[in-house]
């Protein structure tokens, strides 16, 4: 029996564009993800939960990884699997396509980041250094040209892509926090990266040409009645545990494309907005009862998609703070949601060894 489900195409039409439409197309996604979301494919073939998926810029291909530690690629049109990436030891945390849609980006538990031809599948560099911990998280700058890594370690590295040299390590202004720097974001004008940590805070850093910590935010960290210091745990390796349980840790960073606003989603169940560059907190969403994985903007910043453990997909109003849409169609948590290139479709990754393609506005649009 086959390893994957093959299902009927969609149409004739390039993926993720409607007939008579180019990817520039002027559209309110607000309008077009209230009208309706439907499931239109399941990809099927994962043994195990998959942690992270991404669309090809040129919204063909969907690459996908997680606990079976292969990068899958499918064909978005024919749902066909077209090959299976081999190389990593374990988990694949995170996936991402450069802008050109050259370079595979891959990172894992196995403290390694892997770079492939996005085209072809081929192994083309491999970037670890010597004291690295699992990968988490992965971001590019929005030229493709710097890839940013989290993990469980509190430093931040960033690589040149083309070369794979290490650009430079950023390090917070207190030495003292060893906390996590577990997820970061370039920002969309390339001027910041954030990151988040395993307690909930945010740090704000200049790239080039410094490279420094220019703010520290709470977040989403709360001093809990117990606690005299901002110690939430740290990992004991002789126990494979944490000494208490990191109630904050930041799951999911997005920003809104104009940089003006950076969304934050945490393991205390709630979706943070902050006003950029200052981190004003704006809004706090509530709606998860589970810790929130991932984070998704439309392509006109107006639609937010956020998605956890507790097994839905939640569409938000960004204006408003609106919850709009909850799709359950998955059977366990969902940990990845992104949007295709052009916006009007959207793809979910569940730790149920499925992905679901979602397509919105009426059925006619299509």
């Amino acid at each position: 029996m086959s390893e994957h489900t093959i299902t009927p195409p969609l149409s004739n039409v390039r993926p993720g564009l409607p007939a008579n439409s180019t990817p520039n197309s002027s559209i309110d996604f607000l309008d077009h993800w209230s009208r309706d979301c439907r499931d239109v494919r399941t990809f099927r073939g994962h043994s195990h939960g998959i942690w992270a998926i991404a669309f090809s810029p040129d919204g063909l291909t969907l690459a996908s990884g997680g606990a079976e530690r292969l990068v899958r690629m499918w064909d978005i049109e024919t749902g066909r699997l077209l090959r299976s990436l081999r190389g990593h030891t374990n988990d694949i945390r995170a996936i991402v396509f450069t802008p050109d849609g050259q370079t595979l980006a891959t990172g894992s538990e196995d403290r390694t980041i892997r770079l492939w031809n996005g085209k072809t599948g081929e192994p083309t560099k491999l970037l670890f250094t010597r004291y690295d911990h699992n990968v988490c998280s992965l971001s590019l700058s929005p030229d493709g040209l710097m890839l940013a890594r989290g993990s469980h370690n509190k430093d931040i590295k960033i690589w040149e892509v083309t070369t794979g040299t290490e650009l430079m390590t950023l390090l917070g202004k207190d030495e003292y926090d060893h906390h996590w720097s577990v997820c970061v974001a370039f920002s969309p004008d390339g001027v910041h990266l954030v990151s988040g940590t395993d307690i909930g805070k945010i740090k704000i850093w200049e790239v080039l040409p410094s490279g420094e910590e220019k703010l520290l935010h709470d977040g989403h960290w709360r001093r809990g009645v117990e606690d005299s210091t901002e110690t939430r745990g740290y990992f004991i390796e002789d126990d494979g545990g944490f000494q208490k349980p990191m109630d904050y840790w930041i799951g999911a960073m997005a920003f809104t494309p104009d940089a003006k606003t950076l969304i934050t989603g945490s393991r205390d169940k709630i979706i943070k907005l902050f006003e950029m560059p200052q981190c004003v907190e704006k809004k706090a969403l509530t709606g998860h009862t589970g810790w929130v994985r991932s984070l998704a903007v439309s392509p006109d910043g107006k639609v937010l998609v956020s998605a956890g453990d507790d097994q839905t997909i939640k569409f938000w109003n960004l204006a408003t703070g609106r919850n709009f849409r909850t799709l359950k169609s998955h059977t366990d948590g969902v940990r990845c949601v992104t949007f295709s290139p052009d916006g009007r479709r959207l793809a979910s990754a569940s730790w149920d060894r499925t992905i679901k393609l979602w397509e919105g506005g009426a059925a006619a649009e299509q």
